[in-house]
């Protein structure tokens, strides 16, 4: 790390050298005189320490007395810690206050003990130091004022704290035009095409493949997009593996060999037209990338590859085609760039003539490279003169090397001006991959657990402080592609360069042990290490051991060994997905220890001996799914900030927890069911204290309280001002009206309420309209409520969930008059409304003014209030007939088992309110309609979608009367996905469907009169978008229908108990781009195709199954010509008696399940079975019967 950091340390240990505890133990231990002659020597070195990093930069002697100095500070860190730990632990022991003398503390076993041995381990760190002095005396080294460094957070807190990038991508319309006509437009002999993007460093290559990638034209053009980080080490199976997750979302499985990952990268990509991003890239060797080459080349014909890398090699090896070659800015734009984030602040700078001519010439060193502008500037926004500006240009940047190339030494430079605190903090992310995407709040929560973090006073906490610390790297352009989520938080990545910055400054305090690192060096302070190398791990003096891989791994005994025995000084430790089932007593060892995670893993029970690690800040049990209990005592854990146990199967919270005043994370309060924990467990009167506490507290099990009243009320929920989420569960069938919410009421900062299956009395509280500040609120049955307190006029609400509330009959008390001043104060913010399984609710609000209304026109009365801004509506087993209107609903609306009323009322809203700015409902992209109370008939049905024009996805179910399709449907052109489920009238599709030509998915399901043959009619014979087909229970479907020929681009077709279904031919045969067909349960169809030549071609087919055909007594004969195919199921073909010799000839198979084909179990038995020879090439075979529990078997 940077020699800023020893700075830093210095005066830390001047500070904790003058601390009163350790003035009352050196008094008692008779070593006062060591201390104050070792406070002395640190100043002396820390006063020359400013001229020790200047002399660095060109000697290698000052370089080397700076690294055993920092050895030296940290050694004598872990012994002040240690004092600290021990005088904390007697005194937890003892009883009495810190304010006590320590001494007392001591004496409770032999004083001289600890004493003796604290003793020498200081007077050796003395002499170290006393050494350090005198070889600092012989470099000539001397005493440099520092400059004060106490402002960088006040002008941080000065400025933005949005993470918007600095800057759009500029300069780099040109390379993207040249880059979307290569992936678009130009026509190549091979199905996947191979485009390099090649640029040195920082010039933005990922940048200009993301903006790429990112275009709509582009997201339009391609079925799949896929990215991936290569970077410096390229293992083939790591790239496939991504490359699945990529598309999955998933993992692709533990322990898989290549050839499963192989299957199912191909089942992924193969037939698909997809573009990959192979970011990154470094290997210049040939072999591997063909190995890659060929596994990607199932793509489909204009199936694109972009490879961004800093090598012309890498270009050539991986592409015959002439690179995209990626230039500096010009000067204007690098100009431009340079200006926005220089000047942000000062806008008036930017033309004082002083300024400019300064900036320019700094510019010019840049060379045009996007991140090293982006840098510079960044630190020149904290610089206020002019005089700063030169000196900088003059002094720093004078001294930087212009060989072509090196981008590194010029961030340096960025990274030297730096706040030492932020030093520590950026050396730290050494310890991650490139390319890893860092959970800011774990990352700031490890800075703290090192002390990388100083309060300078109390009124911000020290996760508070060191978010702030990140925002200043994120604004000097340390960290790249902040995103803030709700739910996950803030996340962020580093620009490789960074990366190989912060290596660079780390130096041998920081390593990655890896397959690629043989061994580390005995001064490493930090290591993020794969387990399974866990014997090449070497020294004692370790800070960090965080878990390499994302992936699990296994944590033997051995390992637990090696760390107890030999990591004393540890602060962080991360362990987690390690399939831990238990953790050794000996954890206590490791009293340094800050930080400890052993989230996702088996364990059941803690070691009682945990709650000896005094120092302990965060404790991470997520996700532990067997752990059923906290130790006792935990209550010694006096500085733990952090316990968060979402996921765990906790049964009850031990008693003392409520001591634990620092705590700002317990996710899970769990109140004893049946108080068979007794006087172990703790009551909800433990909360009251808990005021610190941040972010969600569930509390399970309040249906099991006693003396609710007394105990909800001493929780002191409305003493927790910091809680941002609550969750209140009643958990259990009994009832109880004496518990009432009421007594539960929560501080008015809370943010998100949920209420689960409250069974207490059946008032909903009063306090919910002081919530002001709520966003979510979800109330989920059964519960008794009858009627829910306004929310109305809750000023942030963007989300309500209302879920099976059985006897709930309204949601609000009277319907407000209409005025302007209510409309604009009704739900202001509301933008997803869920209404579910409330059968008896019938109005929204208790009283109408339509219940009052003689005239007869209920409907137009009902018409008043309006939610302003609702995008997603949902209403299912609702019969709500009178509710506010929803006009500006755009993402999705779903009416099943309700009234049509409200909808009849929000259309007609254009007929009484012409002034709106667009009609109601026009922006709908998905509308679900079923089983509506009053009829729904063709005509209505008709009005209400001609209304609805940007209409992407339809869907309709349980419309009995509904004899065709609307006519308004072929107007809708945006139109992509049609469902038509339990239509029991409906009799056709046509005249209307044949104009459908976007449509691209068509499920029609359980239409028991639907003809879906067209004859005499002329339909799309020169176009169709359509992808999927999904027929079931179609019982007139006797043949497919003659207009199906026509979809030449269909890739799935699923035809499930069509029973009236005889033949696939003649239409079959001209579905060549199919890719996945599924026939299930049809009892009549003939799979056979005799006489008729199909297929002998060409065919996508990859996918087959075939289930429950009675009539398959032996497999089609068009099978052997499906050389594509991959996948074939065979289930419940009591019928088929044998496999065809072509089998054989299927090369592409990879997967045969038989199941339930009783004739086939003997004949395809693995070597023996007379069908065996038939098959044996095929890797992956499993016959059995459903339940025999039969594992596969491996072909050749």
């Amino acid at each position: 790390m940077a020699e800023g950091i020893a700075f830093d340390i210095a005066g830390w240990l001047i500070s904790e050298l003058s601390s009163p505890v350790l003035e009352q133990l050196c008094l008692w231990w008779n070593f006062e005189d060591d201390l104050d002659d070792l406070k002395s020597t640190i100043s002396a070195i820390k006063a020359v320490l400013l001229d020790a990093e200047k002399q660095s930069v060109a000697s290698e002697s000052v370089k080397d007395w700076l690294a055993k100095l920092k050895d030296a500070m940290y050694d004598a860190e872990d012994v002040l810690d240690d004092v600290r730990t021990e005088a904390l632990r007697k005194n937890l022991m003892s009883g009495n206050k810190f304010t006590k003398e320590v001494r007392v503390c001591f004496s409770r076993s032999n004083p001289f003990i600890y004493g003796l041995k604290m003793g020498r381990k200081i007077k050796a760190i003395k002499a170290r130091f006393t050494s350090i002095q005198s070889q600092a005396n012989m470099l000539n080294l001397v005493q440099r004022d520092h400059p004060v460094e106490t402002s960088f957070m006040d002008k941080r807190r000065q400025q933005s704290h949005s993470f918007v990038s600095k800057g759009e991508i500029i300069g780099r319309d040109d390379d993207k035009a040249a880059l979307l006509r290569l992936l678009l437009e130009f026509q190549s002999e091979e199905n996947v095409y191979v485009i390099p993007i090649v640029g040195i460093g920082g010039l933005g290559k990922t940048a200009l493949a993301q903006l790429v990638y990112n275009d709509e034209m582009v997201k339009n053009h391609f079925e799949l997009r896929i990215w991936v980080c290569v970077s410096d080490v390229f293992y083939v199976r790591t790239i496939v593996e991504n490359i699945i997750k990529s598309v999955t979302d998933q993992e692709p499985g533990k322990n898989l060999e290549m050839d499963q990952l192989q299957k199912q990268l191909r089942d992924k990509i193969d037939g698909k037209k997809y573009l990959l991003v192979l970011d990154d890239i470094w290997n210049e060797e040939r072999e591997p990338w063909i190995s890659l080459k060929k596994l990607l080349m199932g793509g489909a014909k204009g199936s694109r590859i972009i490879v961004t890398t800093r090598s012309t090699r890498v270009a050539k090896v991986t592409s015959k085609c002439q690179p995209h070659v990626l230039r500096g800015l010009s000067d204007d734009d690098a100009w431009f760039l340079f200006k926005e984030i220089a000047f942000e602040q000062r806008c008036a700078d930017s033309t004082n003539s002083g300024f400019v001519e300064i900036g320019k010439q700094i510019l010019e060193r840049c060379r045009g490279v996007p991140l090293v502008i982006r840098t510079i500037a960044s630190t020149l926004s904290f610089k206020e003169t002019e005089t700063e500006w030169l000196s900088f240009k003059d002094n720093e940047l004078a001294r930087i090397s212009q060989r072509d190339g090196e981008i590194l030494p010029t961030l340096r430079l960025s990274y030297d001006h730096l706040p030492s605190q932020l030093k520590h903090c950026f050396a730290y992310c050494r310890l991650y991959p490139k390319d890893h995407e860092f959970d800011v709040q774990i990352l700031v929560r490890m800075w703290i657990a090192l002390g990388f973090v100083k309060q300078s006073n109390s009124s911000e906490s020290l996760e508070e402080i060191g978010f702030e610390y990140f925002k200043c790297l994120v604004e000097r352009s340390f960290f790249q592609e902040v995103e803030e989520d709700e739910r996950w938080g803030v996340t962020c990545k580093m620009h490789d360069l960074m990366h190989d910055l912060a290596e660079s400054v780390a130096g041998k305090e920081s390593c990655i042990l890896d397959s690629s690192t043989s061994e580390i060096d005995e001064k490493c302070r930090h290591v993020s290490i794969d387990f399974s190398l866990m014997h090449l791990l070497k020294g004692k003096k370790l800070r960090s051991l965080l878990k390499f891989s994302s992936r699990y791994e296994c944590m033997n005994d051995a390992n637990w060994d090696l760390i107890i025995s030999n990591c004393r000084c540890l602060r962080v430790l991360e362990l987690r997905e390690l399939e831990l089932d238990t953790v050794p007593r000996s954890i206590h060892k490791l009293k340094h220890l800050r930080y400890l995670d052993l989230s996702w893993n088996h364990l059941k029970i803690l070691p009682k001996s945990i709650c000896k690690m005094q120092n302990l800040q965060v404790l991470k049990l997520d996700f532990c799914r067997r752990l059923e209990e906290l130790p006792k005592k935990i209550e010694k854990l006096v500085n733990l900030t952090h316990l968060p146990l979402d996921g765990c199967a906790l049964t009850h919270m031990p008693r003392g927890i409520g001591k634990l005043t620092s705590l700002q994370t317990l996710s899970m309060f769990v109140v004893d069911k049946d108080g068979s924990h007794g006087a172990a467990a703790a009551d909800l009167s433990e909360l009251s204290q808990l005021n610190n506490l941040r972010g969600e507290l569930t509390i399970r099990n309040l249906g099991f309280v006693k003396n609710a009243r007394e105990k909800f009320k001493a929780a002191n929920l409305k003493g927790k001002q910091h809680l941002r989420e609550l969750v209140l569960e009643w958990s259990g069938d009994s009832e109880d009206e004496e518990k009432s919410l009421e007594d539960l009421q929560p501080h008015p900062n809370l943010r998100k309420l949920q209420v689960i299956e409250w069974r207490g009395d059946a008032k909903f509280p009063s306090w919910i309209s002081l919530l002001t500040h709520l966003v979510d609120i979800k109330i989920w049955g059964p519960s008794k409520f009858k009627h829910l307190r306004s929310f109305s006029r809750l000023p942030h609400l963007q989300r309500l969930i209302i879920f099976n509330l059985s006897e709930l009959e309204s949601m609000d008390g009277s319907e407000p008059s209409g005025g302007q001043d209510e409309s604009e104060s009704f739900f202001p913010s509301l933008k997803r409304l869920h209404l579910e399984e409330c059968p008896n609710m019938k109005s929204w609000w208790r009283k109408s003014p339509i219940d009052n209304d003689k005239d007869g026109d209920k409907d137009r009365r009902a018409s008043t209030m309006a939610f302003p801004c609702l995008s997603y509506l949902r209403i299912e087993n609702c019969p709500l007939s009178s509710m506010p209107l929803y006009p500006s609903v755009e993402d999705e609306l779903i009416l099943v088992n309700t009234s049509s009323r409200p909808l009849k009322h929000t259309i007609q809203m254009s007929d009484t309110t012409p002034s709106t700015s667009s009609l109601p409902l026009s922006k709908l992209k998905s509308f679900k309609v079923g089983n509506i109370h009053e009829e729904l008939d063709y005509d209505m049905l008709n009005e209400f979608l001609q209304k609805m024009t940007s209409l992407e996805h339809l869907k309709i179910i349980e419309l009995p009367q509904l004899a065709s399709l609307p006519l308004c449907l072929q107007h809708l052109v945006q139109l992509k996905k049609l469902e038509i489920e339990n239509c029991s009238g409906l009799r056709s599709l046509f005249p209307v469907f044949q104009h459908l030509t976007s449509l691209e998915s068509l499920s029609i399901r359980h239409c028991k009169e639907l003809e879906l043959s067209a004859e005499g009619i002329q339909i799309f014979e020169d176009y169709t978008s359509r992808k999927n087909l999904h027929l079931v229970n179609i019982p007139k479907c006797r043949h497919l229908p003659e207009w199906l020929q026509h979809h030449v681009h269909l890739k799935l077709l699923h035809i499930q108990n069509c029973n009236g279904l005889r033949s696939l031919f003649p239409v079959f045969r001209h579905l060549t781009s199919l890719e996945s067909l599924s026939i299930r349960h049809c009892k009549d169809l003939e799979l056979s195709a005799e006489g008729i030549q199909i297929f002998e071609d060409y065919t996508s087919l990859k996918i087959l199954h075939l289930v429950n055909i009675p009539k398959c007594r032996h497999l089609p004969e068009w099978l052997q010509h499906l050389t594509n195919l991959k996948v074939l199921h065979l289930v419940d073909l009591p019928n088929l008696t044998s496999l065809p010799y072509e089998m054989r000839g299927l090369t592409s198979l990879e997967e045969l399940i038989i199941l339930e084909v009783p004739q086939l179990e003997e004949r395809c038995r693995k070597d023996s079975g007379a069908d065996w020879h038939k098959i044996a090439h095929i890797r992956d075979i499993w016959v059995n019967k459903v339940g025999s529990g039969a594992k596969p078997t491996e072909g050749q």
